[in-house]
């Protein structure tokens, strides 16, 4: 994979002022728009591509925000991050999943050995992690796709906060239900992606990995009969079970995001502890079809590439199929989390990679 030139992402000042343009976590591009968020706030952000005389996008920008507790409430409210890892876009909704994690608290330079004791021994949990998102879009008065609360009888609609969360669903699950109290840095259940293709959603788990096997679980959400703005499980395959995993054997590192490619799923991979890389993407052959495996090995997977990463800095977070509709095929478009220093553009945009592919 080569970097073969880099866009600017521009934000407004309250983003700005919020940190989501330093704290990208998900991508997903839908014509002339791009959908991201951060994992700082409870928003998502639609920016609108600007192209050159090719057709090639030198940058987005006009963002507009979209606070999820105006679409669906929120187990927190508006007011507590949602820490959203993934988007995904399709069929006329828009999607957001957040980390479905706990977290335990940092050291900070300068602590005592005390405070630092204790702030290790500190594990929380924020509600508002621990929700998907589904939101129809419709055609607003500037031609562009916006979310809103309800289209007829499309609702944006959430699944969590009732005891009836993706996690609440693992808690007899024989793989992942031992890592439930596991806080997400320390290889518990951290969300870190998500993709739609037809009727299914498939989230992909930054942890844990299962001695290298990383997982994905798949899912079929409804309205639920009884409140058109809350989502319910529907089963998946045969047996009642409301959802299904997949291990993908991705040499011991994690899913950092998931991206739709035709029947494929491209699967961007990093590692599940505080380390800053390898970075690579592999394709998931067939991951559409309902015939696909549970158990995916190595030589199933196919290397699509490798992406730059720092030294504590420039975590590739999300990725999306670029279509810039010019005859040139697709691309990738790479955003990153903690982005470098060479990434901050004069007018407080960050520089996202656009990367060549091979299909």
């Amino acid at each position: 994979m080569i970097v073969e030139r880099r866009v600017e992402l521009r934000f407004g000042m309250e983003s700005r002022r919020a940190e989501t343009h330093t704290n990208l976590s998900a991508v997903r591009q839908d014509g002339r728009c791009l959908w991201v968020a951060g994992d700082e706030t409870a928003t998502v952000e639609r920016l609108t591509a600007r192209t050159d005389a090719a057709g090639r996008v030198t940058a987005y920008d006009d963002e507009r925000s979209v606070a999820l507790a105006d679409l669906v409430e929120l187990p927190a409210g508006r007011d507590e991050e949602a820490d959203i890892e993934g988007l995904a876009s399709s069929d006329g909704w828009l999607w957001a999943i957040g980390s479905h994690s706990l977290k335990r608290k940092k050291v900070k330079p300068g602590q005592s050995d005390a405070k630092a004791r204790k702030r290790l021994a500190s594990v929380v949990r924020e509600e508002n992690r621990f929700i998907l998102v589904r939101m129809p879009l419709v055609t607003g008065e500037d031609g562009l796709p916006e979310p809103v609360r309800a289209d007829g009888d499309r609702t944006a609609a959430v699944l969590g906060g009732r005891g009836d969360s993706l996690t609440d669903m693992l808690a007899d699950d024989p793989h992942l239900a031992p890592f439930l109290p596991i806080p997400s840095k320390d290889n518990g259940i951290d969300v870190e992606g998500v993709a739609a293709q037809g009727d299914r959603i498939f989230v992909g788990l930054r942890g844990p990995v299962l001695r290298g096997w990383a997982v994905v679980i798949e899912l079929r959400l409804g309205t639920h009969p009884r409140d058109p703005h809350r989502l319910e499980a529907l089963p998946v395959g045969d047996g009642g079970r409301r959802y299904r995993t997949h291990f993908l054997d991705l040499g011991g590192l994690g899913i950092r995001d998931l991206c739709p490619d035709g029947d494929d799923l491209l699967v961007l991979t990093g590692p599940t502890m505080d380390l800053d890389g390898p970075v690579r993407v592999v394709r998931w052959p067939g991951s559409a079809h309902l015939e696909a495996p549970d158990v995916v090995p190595a030589d199933e997977l196919l290397p699509v590439g490798e992406l730059p990463y720092g030294d504590g800095d420039d975590h590739a977070e999300g990725i999306a199929v670029l279509d810039e509709g010019n005859g040139a095929g697709p691309r990738l478009l790479v955003v990153y989390d903690s982005p470098a220093e060479s990434r901050h553009t004069d007018g407080g945009g960050i520089l996202a990679d656009v990367v060549s592919f091979d299909k």
